[in-house]
Parts: C-alpha cells; structure tokens; sequence
C-alpha cells in the first residue's frame, strides 16, 4: 500500500538509478531519480515587441512555435497511465517561507525495506514568468544516506541549465549537467554525464527537436558513451504530430521503436496508446492507458491493460478543503499471478 501525490519529475539520461527510489508522477525514464516534484520546468514563450517607434508592423503570425523539449515528445501520453505503487506511504509537505519548503516521506513495504526520506527545496526570488522563478535548489536524502539533489537556473531568456548528483548509500554514484536552448522554433540540448578524464568514460548526449509546421515537429537525439574497452554510439530519430485534441508521436533508433498517441475526448476523459520494441532485449509491448477526472468530486482514476496482461488502477480523491489527498492503487499480472496494492496520504 501506498502514499504519493507529488508533482511530475523528468528522468535522467545516465543509466545508474537510485536504491528503492519513490514512484514518480509523470514520465518516468530510466537513470538518475531525482527528488519528487523536480525536473526541468518549461521554458515561459517569448513575447517578440509589438513593434518599433517608426510604426512598423509586428512579424507575422505565421512564425512557427516553439517545439519544446525532445524528451517530452511522449510524456502528454505516458501522463495517463497509473504509476505502480506498493505498500503505505505517508508524505507530508510544509512550506516555511515563500522560498523554503520541506517535506517528509515514510514508506512501509512488504516486499522491500521500509525507508524515510527528508527532502527540502528552494525556489529563488528571479522572476521569468507568472509562475517560474529561479534558482531552484532540491534535495532528497533517505535514511540509508543516499541522497538526490539539483539545481536549475534560467541563466538567460532561452538557455536553462541544470546540475544533478546522486550519491549510494554514502557512496558518490553519478552526476549529470544539462545545458538547453531555446529557439523561436527549436530547441536543443545538450548533456554530460559522468564525466572521467583520468579513466576516459562518460555519456553525452545531444537532442534537437525542429518545427516544420505549426503541427509537425522532427528531431532527433545523438548519444556517445565511453569507458575503458567500450564505446559507442546510439542515434535516434523523432517526429510528433499535435492536432487540436491528440498527439501522434514516433522515436525509430537502434535500440527499437517507440509510438504514442494521445487522444483528449473532453474535458473528464483522456486516453493514450503506447508501442515499444526494443531489439536489446527482443521484447515488445502495447499498453493502452485511460484518465478520468470528476472535478465536482475531486476525484481522478487512471487505469491500464498491456500486452503482459498487467492490468493497473489508481484512484486519487483530494479532501477540500482540508490539504488532504487519499491515493489508491492496485496491479495485477495475470501471467505471473502476482498481485500488489498501495494506499497514500499526502498532507499539505
């Protein structure tokens, strides 16, 4: 059983992942976890004047928009599924000043080791947008010693940047830096992981995501990784498609293919189809995930079915006016008959 209610985090390239990290809302990827509620922040659209002192006119409408990031292509689908939980979790969140919050998580498992986990976070007082201001400084630290921690800072109007490290168990396991700029149209970016000159390893990783039309974006993603009798490279080619209520998203590479579609059908209903096939691991998947919120009873419910025959739920009520939220959550594989359940408490 479990508890969580915490905001969306965006996964890390680097492949190391931390010991019994916490379920994370939103896109999860593989890599570094870090704290809950903390990722990269979308950058606010830049607002072009409205013309000049001799009267000229604005540009044209017609300009393309930003594409956003190229790791975001599938995450309005991936949003819909239910995150796996197991066990009790108890999160509660206090905010100390207008700059300063904590939070304090317990977990009670029955097939792992029960864990707490003290985070805290700073949001500075540099304002790019209604609601962005930076710096941002997370940590998240449980009671083995393994810590999360990041910092993201908007050094200009359109490059971001972000620093993250993990450490083991008191033990320095990796650390990544990220490096985003953003265009009119594009965006790229760039980021080094686990950096070693005097060994010669480390990860970089490039992305550039292009608007062709106001509807199409194409993209794509370089990978280098380098360590001592190792070495390669890994390519990977993006295109998405937004109409005005889905998304169409397609990554062919040499380590498989993914597909998504998202689909809005009103206001209470969203679904999303996903296709993996990994050539690795000769394995592939279909999953079809569905949301569905009652705003009058502030209540969601996700659930899911893939090719495994994994069948997930989880129901989320929100208590106002009380900052009380109650999560509930069950999977079951019938393949491998096993059955899990989670119960959540989030206070604040």
């Amino acid at each position: 059983m479990l508890v969580s209610a915490t905001n969306p985090l965006m996964g890390s390239v680097l492949a190391a992942s931390s010991p019994n990290p916490p379920p994370a809302s939103g896109a999860a990827g593989p890599g570094l976890t870090v704290p809950p509620g903390f990722g990269m922040p979308p950058v606010s659209p830049v607002i072009s004047p409205a013309g000049s002192a001799s009267g000229q006119q604005p540009e044209a409408e017609s300009s393309l928009p930003n594409p956003g990031a190229f790791e975001e292509c599938h995450r309005k689908c991936k949003e819909v599924f239910p995150m796996q939980m197991e066990g009790v979790r108890l999160i509660v969140n206090k905010g100390l000043s207008n700059h300063f919050q904590v939070n304090h998580t317990v977990m009670l498992s029955t097939l792992g080791d029960s864990s707490y986990r003290f985070g805290a976070t700073y949001v500075g007082s540099k304002q790019t947008g209604p609601a962005e201001s930076f710096p941002v400084m997370v940590g998240d630290m449980d009671n083995s010693g393994s810590l999360n921690a990041q910092v993201i800072h908007q050094l200009t109007d359109r490059i971001r940047s972000k620093v993250a490290f993990q450490t083991q168990q008191q033990k320095f396991v990796n650390w990544q830096g990220d490096a985003e700029f953003r265009g009119e149209d594009f965006t790229a970016a760039v980021t080094l992981g686990n950096p070693d000159v005097v060994v010669g390893s480390g990860i970089v990783v490039a992305h550039y995501l292009q608007s062709i039309t106001p509807a199409l974006a194409l993209g794509g993603e370089l990978v280098y990784h380098r360590r001592p009798g190792e070495e390669g490279t890994v390519m990977s080619l993006a295109g998405r498609y937004t109409g005005s209520n889905y998304i169409a998203t397609l990554t062919l590479g040499g380590a498989g293919a993914h597909a998504s579609y998202y689909h809005k059908a009103n206001d209470q209903l969203q679904v999303g189809v996903e296709f993996e096939a990994s050539t690795r691991m000769q394995d592939t998947s279909v999953s079809f995930g569905y949301q569905l919120d009652v705003p009058k009873a502030n209540l969601q419910f996700k659930g899911s079915l893939d090719s495994n025959w994994v069948v997930g739920a989880t129901l989320e009520k929100k208590l106002l006016p009380l900052p009380l939220s109650l999560v509930l959550c069950s999977f079951l594989n019938h393949r491998k008959n096993k059955f899990q359940c989670g119960f959540g408490v989030t206070i604040g």
